[in-house]
């Protein structure tokens, strides 16, 4: 098997530069799924960067990154394969009359006429793959039976074509909200990593690294500003994105001070609940109106 990190200082220092600041934790987690060719399950609220984690891997390594999106709903034709009926219906259409139905269906069950999805795609990728599995808790309970046998054995068993086996297997990556509860079965067949909003320094280092121009003593503010935020337990709080792109309009409007009237004139950048922007003008006693 072939790894794509020589040391978990391989994984802080690559993924650095791409722009995912990975702490010790998240380093070594990544190095052990990567050497181990275990999935690895990344948890905890939205916006704190489990999503972003999986980018950066592939992003850092030259990996194929391919994506599912789970939500309510997911089936098997949707996460592993279907057939393209339409195209073998114009093959049935096109047969000579005179041949055996046997025949016919031996040539439209092949792989001329299969549409992978992004499990199958992983598999039968022969390079460095990044497979997201991404917001896994929203997908139906029924959906972790079809994740617990590709992620057992990294193959696929297709009655007309056979088993697909992974030639390489690809670093895979769950990411949940925790909106419910995931299964023992498939816990026990990931590493786990809890990702929860940074320290200030941390953050404060992540916004300087990916707004160049930015002024030290402007993060640190935007940043103290964000876990004041977040302290007033919003509807929705903050995602480090989110700090980013405060920091930006900060700069784009030409800002280099963080005071209230400048808060309140951004603040729907960061907050997307008009209750939660009211609480915030109401706790943090800002200018309602932005003057």
């Amino acid at each position: 098997m072939t790894s794509l990190f020589s040391s978990p200082e391989d994984v802080s220092r690559r993924l650095a530069a791409v722009g995912y600041l990975a702490d010790e934790a998240i380093a070594t987690t990544v190095f052990l799924a990567d050497r181990l060719g275990k999935p690895l399950l990344v948890e905890g609220p939205a916006g704190v960067g489990k999503t972003e984690l999986a980018k950066a891997v592939a992003a850092a390594t030259g990996a194929e990154l391919v994506r599912l999106q789970c939500y309510e709903g997911l089936d098997e034709a949707r996460a592993l394969y279907e057939w393209n009926y339409k195209k073998q219906l114009l093959r049935i259409q096109a047969a000579p009359s005179d041949q055996a139905w046997e025949t016919t269906h031996d040539d439209i069950f092949t792989a001329e006429f299969l549409l992978e999805r992004p499990l199958l795609a992983a598999i039968r990728r022969t390079g460095p793959t990044v497979l997201l599995i991404d917001e896994t808790d929203k997908a139906d309970v029924e959906m972790e039976g079809l994740l617990l046998e590709v992620l057992s054995d990294f193959q696929v068993t297709i009655p007309e074509l056979g088993t697909i086996t992974a030639t390489r297997r690809p670093l895979v990556v769950l990411t949940s909200n925790a909106a419910r509860e995931l299964s023992e079965a498939l816990k026990r067949r990931c590493l786990y990593l809890h990702l929860d909003y940074p320290a200030p320094e941390r953050e404060r280092d992540i916004v300087l690294a990916q707004v160049p121009g930015i002024e030290a003593e402007l993060a640190e503010q935007l940043v103290r500003t964000v876990g004041a935020l977040r302290a007033l337990e919003v509807k929705k709080a903050p995602s480090i994105a989110e700090t980013v792109d405060w920091a930006r309009t900060l700069l784009a409007l030409g800002l280099d001070e963080l005071n209230e009237e400048a808060v309140s004139r951004t603040l729907g950048v960061v907050l997307k609940h008009v209750t939660d922007q009211q609480r915030a003008v109401r706790e943090l006693k800002l200018p309602a109106d932005g003057r």
